[in-house]
C-alpha cells in the first residue's frame, strides 16, 4: 500500500515536471551574461526539465529501477502526448526519444553507483543522463541528417556565432544544445541539495536489484 502511495505521488510529480517543462520551453530567458544573450539560446524550460532525475533518482533510491522505470514510462506518456499536440512530429519525437533513453540512463547509472558516496550516483546519473538527453533531442531535431523524421528548420541549420558571441560559427542548434546541457548540469549540482535533504527521509523500502 505505502508502495503504491508513494509511486502515485512520483508519477504525479514526473508529470507534473513534464507538463511545466513543456509549457515553459516556450518562453526564453530575457537576460545577459557575459555579452551572451540567453533570449537566442535558452528557455525556461531547461531549467524546469532537471527536475525529473531528481524524482527519478529519489524513486530509485526508494524503491529500486523497476519502480523508477514505470515512473520514466509514465512521464513518457505524457511527454509524447503533449508534444504531438503541441509541437510537429518531428520534435515530439525527438522530445520523447530524449526524455526516455535520458532517464533510462540516469536508472542504470544510478543503480551501479548506489552503494557509492550519497551524492555520486545521483549527481553522475543525472549528468551522464542529461548529456544523452541534450544530443539526441538536438540532433534528432535539428542535424539535417535527421530529414527523414521530418522537413529541417532552415533558422536552425543557418550559420551564426557559437553561443551568440564566439568568433567560430556553428549551426544555431549547436548552441541551442550546449546551453541547455550547461544549465542541466548546474541544475544537476542543485538537485544535489533537495536530494540529500529528502535522501534521509525517503529511505530504501526494499533492497534495490541490478538492472
Amino acid at each position: 500500500m505505502l508502495k503504491t502511495r508513494y509511486t502515485l505521488l512520483y508519477i504525479a510529480l514526473m508529470t507534473l515536471v513534464v507538463v511545466a517543462s513543456n509549457f515553459l520551453v516556450q518562453f526564453p530567458v530575457n537576460a545577459e551574461v557575459a555579452g551572451i544573450n540567453l533570449a537566442d539560446i535558452l528557455t525556461w524550460g531547461a531549467f524546469s526539465y532537471p527536475v525529473a532525475f531528481l524524482i527519478t533518482d529519489l524513486t530509485n533510491r526508494q524503491f529500486g529501477p523497476q519502480i523508477a522505470r514505470k515512473v520514466v514510462f509514465a512521464g513518457f506518456i505524457v511527454g509524447i502526448g503533449l508534444s504531438f499536440f503541441t509541437s510537429v512530429p518531428r520534435i515530439a519525437i525527438a522530445s520523447g526519444s530524449a526524455y526516455l533513453a535520458g532517464q533510462l540512463l540516469d536508472i542504470a547509472v544510478f543503480n551501479r553507483l548506489r552503494r557509492q558516496t550519497w551524492w555520486r550516483a545521483p549527481l553522475l546519473g543525472s549528468l551522464i543522463g542529461s548529456a544523452l538527453d541534450t544530443a539526441i533531442f538536438f540532433s534528432f531535431a535539428f542535424a539535417a541528417f535527421f530529414v527523414f523524421l521530418g522537413p529541417n528548420d532552415p533558422f536552425a541549420l543557418e550559420q551564426a556565432p557559437i553561443l551568440g558571441a564566439l568568433a567560430a560559427q556553428a549551426p544555431r542548434w549547436i548552441s541551442w544544445a550546449i546551453s541547455d546541457f550547461s544549465v542541466k548540469m548546474i541544475m544537476g549540482l542543485v538537485m544535489l541539495l533537495p536530494y540529500g535533504a529528502l535522501m534521509n527521509v525517503l529511505r530504501p523500502i526494499q533492497p534495490a536489484r541490478a538492472s
